[in-house]
């Protein structure tokens, strides 16, 4: 069996991956909306999280926006290091819950590992994982492999969203006036 881990020397070719950056409130507010859109049906949540501070703060910022909007608590609250000897255990943790969607607020590196862990080793499901703009980059798939991050949507830091095709990170044009 393949070790789902990242080479240090494939890290090492993603070193340039920013950290994330503190969410904007049009951010947040463009992530709510995949989320509540009637086509979306999400009734409950998981939330993860890597624990630099950004991604802490992201991360409460939804819970509290999405506990404002009068929806079910949030099943469970999941964080990660950085770097982690497997990723089994924040893996499980992660997935142990059935949740309709799972949002993330993490460092590019972190989730790369941690969505390689998650396809190897449980039933998550990236079409039904949502993130915020620290992971709409196409190196993150990229660095994830093949098919890992496939469907997975987000929002954008200025309000728009992303998904992830193919390996690609696209961002839909945008409707209306």
């Amino acid at each position: 069996m393949t070790s789902p881990l990242i080479s240090p020397a494939e890290l090492a070719a993603y070193d340039v991956l920013p950290s994330p950056a503190p969410h904007s409130e049009k951010e947040l507010a463009a992530l709510l909306g995949l989320l509540t859109s009637p086509r979306a049906r999400t009734a409950t949540v998981v939330v993860g999280h890597s624990r630099d501070a950004a991604s802490r703060s992201s991360a409460a910022a939804f819970v509290e926006a999405w506990h404002g909007m009068g929806r079910q608590p949030v099943l469970t609250l999941v964080d990660w290091p950085e770097s982690a000897a497997s990723w089994l255990r924040a893996a499980r943790r992660f997935t142990a819950e059935e949740p309709d969607a799972w949002v993330v607020a993490a460092a590019p590196r972190g989730w790369a590992q941690m969505s390689r862990r998650l396809r190897h080793s449980t039933d998550w499901d990236p079409a039904r994982t949502f993130g915020f703009a620290a992971l709409g980059d196409s190196r993150i798939p990229a660095l994830a492999g093949p098919a890992t991050l496939q469907g997975m949507r987000g929002a954008t830091a200025d309000g728009g969203t992303w998904a992830i095709d193919r390996g690609w990170v696209t961002q839909p044009a945008a409707t209306g006036p």
